[in-house]
């Protein structure tokens, strides 16, 4: 059978050099998290506040995989460990058999819906996410084969050689579904069909979900019996409910409430997350080169850090940022760029969403610099599922979004190719550069710890180059948790929150 995946090398100790705050990869848990040692007896139920409502109906394809991995839904066949290093998950090993060929062993899993993990199950899954519109960001470009190897074995054969495939893998869109997920038309529903510690049982119109604990999950029972998750887009309700403790965790805490919580109840963490400025280069002012340095030359984010984040954050520098401590000094400073136009009075619309509480603030404080240059601007603000289809379809002259660039792959070159290359599948820029692509294609291509950094971050160069995107920050997370949690799961990726080991 054919699986679409994009061919991205590097060696999987990439980030091993990732800054994370004191006490972090202790409570980095593995796949699995910390079971239950109880025997098995009932622990109270979680009540979580996340930020973001399904955007997709839970499909895993998009950018719902997030919220099912932190909740404790969904799998891969590999994780990322504290290091950034693949880990096992649903693939209790695996090995390269040769360039182009990797084995990987199952270990002895079950299914929500109470069918077992079978190579052929999770060969079917993988192709089925190949076949998804737009492609998941950690799939787009080359070929492979997978295929059944034994009762437990799944033999991949890359068209390229892909030292990253374990990395790769461990995407929250590849999670694996049972057959079940599939038997209706469109995208797969996880209701019941996952392999994770917590089990989707009902869904009420976006606004909330209950999930219960899997008693069948291979890592071992979890701790808590199951998770009361209600999606909260208002910051300030989110912070309201941690302080009132009306909920036990909330994610994304506005920084300005940060100073109302509790010092007790405030988790950070360091993030690879950058928020950037987006240009459409496709239709629209900012086709023009020279409007589009007009934009980038007009904004100051140090004006950003200080009064959005309250210096929980830094100013933006590129499309990676501090956490990934290797990028500062292998930077490469942009050529090519064109000479700034006077706007004079050029209408744009400028978009973003008010999931992220600061967003509306940043994009407040970007509305008054590009003003001052010469533009006249238009802001909306929206709800990011009522936002993200118009903003890939180049709806917005300028759109204004907050993006994890090792979310999809692990991988340094995962965000280049899906975000700002021509097939890319999340390419808010809608940039189609013929420099960018061969620059991403090269750095794709390198091999070698430092020589793909070296690529990547010319890459980066090409990109900044053409001025369609414009980083503004990159940013901390705080996550509000009662004092009577434990085992809340942070990661710099951003894929993890609720594991087998978080318990009250």
């Amino acid at each position: 059978m054919q699986v679409r995946v994009l061919s991205i090398k590097s060696p999987v100790r990439f980030v091993a050099a990732l800054v994370l705050v004191p006490g972090l990869a202790g409570c980095f848990a593995s796949p699995g998290g910390e079971s239950s040692s109880d025997g098995g007896q009932p622990g109270s139920r979680l009540r979580v506040a996340l930020a973001f409502p399904p955007a997709e109906n839970f499909s895993p394809y998009g950018a719902d995989a997030t919220l099912l991995s932190r909740l404790g839904v969904t799998e891969g066949l590999t994780a990322l460990d504290a290091n950034g290093a693949a880990a096992p998950a649903l693939a209790e090993s695996w090995r390269r058999e040769s360039d182009r060929t990797w084995r990987f062993t199952l270990r002895e899993a079950t299914f929500q819906d109470g069918a077992d993990v079978t190579p052929s199950a999770v060969a079917d899954a993988l192709t089925r996410a190949t076949k998804a519109k737009p492609v998941p960001a950690a799939l787009a470009g080359a070929t492979l084969d997978a295929e059944a190897d034994g009762s437990r074995g799944i033999r991949i054969t890359t068209a390229a050689a892909d030292p990253v495939l374990p990395m790769r893998l461990s995407s929250p869109s590849l999670a694996i579904l049972s057959p079940k997920a599939y038997e209706k038309k469109g995208a797969p529903t996880p209701v019941g069909t996952a392999t994770g510690p917590f089990e989707i049982t009902k869904v009420d119109s976006g606004g909330s979900a209950t999930l219960d604990r899997f008693d069948d999950y291979w890592g071992g029972r979890a701790h808590a019996s199951g998770i009361d998750a209600r999606f909260v887009k208002d910051g300030t309700a989110r912070a309201n409910a941690v302080r009132t403790g009306d909920v036990d965790i909330a994610e994304a805490i506005p920084v300005a409430q940060a100073a109302t919580l509790d010092k007790a109840t405030l988790r950070e963490a360091g993030t690879t997350r950058t928020t950037s400025l987006h240009l459409n280069t496709r239709t629209g002012p900012f086709k023009d080169p020279e409007l589009r340095a007009a934009a980038r030359t007009a904004v100051d984010s140090s004006v950003i850090v200080k009064g959005v984040f309250e210096g929980y954050a830094d100013p933006g520098a590129g499309i990676y940022g501090p956490a990934v401590t290797w990028a500062e000094s292998k930077r490469v400073k942009p050529a090519g760029r064109a000479d700034a136009a006077r706007p004079d009075g050029t209408r744009i619309t400028l978009a973003t969403y008010d999931n992220r509480p600061e967003l509306p603030e940043v994009a407040q404080v970007v509305q008054q610099q590009l003003e001052k240059a010469g533009f006249t601007v238009k802001l909306e603000v929206r709800e990011y599922s009522r936002l993200e289809s118009d903003a890939l379809a180049g709806k917005f002259d300028a759109f204004i979004g907050a993006r994890n660039s090792l979310l999809d792959t692990g991988d340094p070159v995962g965000i280049l190719a899906s975000d700002y290359t021509c097939d890319g599948g999340y390419n808010l820029a809608l940039l189609c550069d013929k420099n960018v692509d061969r620059a991403v294609q090269k750095a794709d291509g390198t091999d070698g710890t430092g020589e793909r950094q070296d690529a990547a971050m010319a890459a980066e160069a090409a990109i900044l180059g053409t001025d369609a995107v414009v980083p503004l920050a990159h940013q901390q997370i705080i996550a509000g948790v009662s004092t009577e949690v434990r085992g809340v799961v942070l990661d710099p990726y951003e894929r993890t929150l609720v594991g087998a080991g978080t318990r009250r």
